[in-house]
């Protein structure tokens, strides 16, 4: 099990995302890349290839542990989050789904006192009493994946008792992280992978990075060397995705 964590410290003193330049080189795009999709600050087993899932992804949201007067609108914004990720995100096919014994990836929406004993009842008490203990955190995802690295399932939880910015940036971060690109960086700063950087959206950049990711050539199980390669031959094609350019247009 791989677990990305945002730490309540970390969220309060982090800071609203840069404007994006009108324009990202390959090698900034490309950096990030590598650096958020290969590695994970806490894996229980080496995780330095490449993660996603390989077929459609279904979401599924309980929310039963979430204030009854919050709870319509934390489903609203989950909702709206996955449709935002599916429209920006070429080639990955992710939805809600009404059954939790078709989903994929489960959205827990509880209260910040019940997100320990959520977290410790999805991840484990052991591991999850000494990530609490250090990190305070408001949201949580995490995935297990087969020995091809194949995604097989993955949990976010999300503390619903936060103000409305923070609840949608912690959703959009922590389903995208669910998706495979686990690894936060302090290097790039306009992703909100970045735990000192806050966005509260889906911003260009992060589609650049999902759309390699979920782009057909590169695959579950690549080596950072087979990765970044793959990465290299298909930027074309995610920018023109992203830019909305016609195939070949500048690069």
């Amino acid at each position: 099990m791989i677990l990305a964590v945002t730490p309540s410290w970390a969220r309060d003193a982090a800071r609203r995302a840069p404007p994006e330049p009108d324009r990202f080189t390959d090698r900034q795009i490309l950096r990030g890349f590598l650096a958020v999709a290969l590695g994970a600050e806490y894996s229980s087993a080496p995780s330095d290839r490449i993660r996603r899932f390989e077929g459609p992804v279904r979401v599924f949201v309980d929310a039963a542990g979430a204030p009854a007067e919050l709870r319509p609108a934390r489903l609203a914004t989950v909702d709206d989050v996955v449709a935002e990720i599916g429209r920006g995100v070429a080639h990955l096919d992710i939805a809600g789904t009404p059954e939790r014994a078709s989903a994929n990836l489960t959205v827990l929406v509880v209260t910040q006192r019940s997100l320990p004993a959520a977290v410790g009842a999805v991840f484990g008490r052991a591991r999850a009493k000494d990530m609490l203990r250090r990190l305070e955190p408001q949201c949580v995802s995490g995935l297990s994946r087969d020995a091809s690295q194949r995604i097989l399932q993955a949990v976010v939880v999300l503390a619903a008792d936060v103000s409305d910015f923070d609840f949608r940036d912690c959703a959009i971060e922590e389903i995208l992280q669910a998706l495979g690109p686990i690894n936060d960086t302090a290097a790039v700063p306009w992703t909100m992978f970045n735990d000192a950087v806050r966005t509260g959206r889906f911003r260009r950049y992060d589609r650049y990075l999902l759309g390699l990711l979920y782009h057909p050539r590169m695959r579950a199980g690549l080596t950072r060397a087979e990765a970044a390669a793959t990465a290299r031959a298909v930027l074309p094609a995610v920018r023109a995705a992203v830019d909305g350019e016609a195939p070949g247009g500048p690069s």
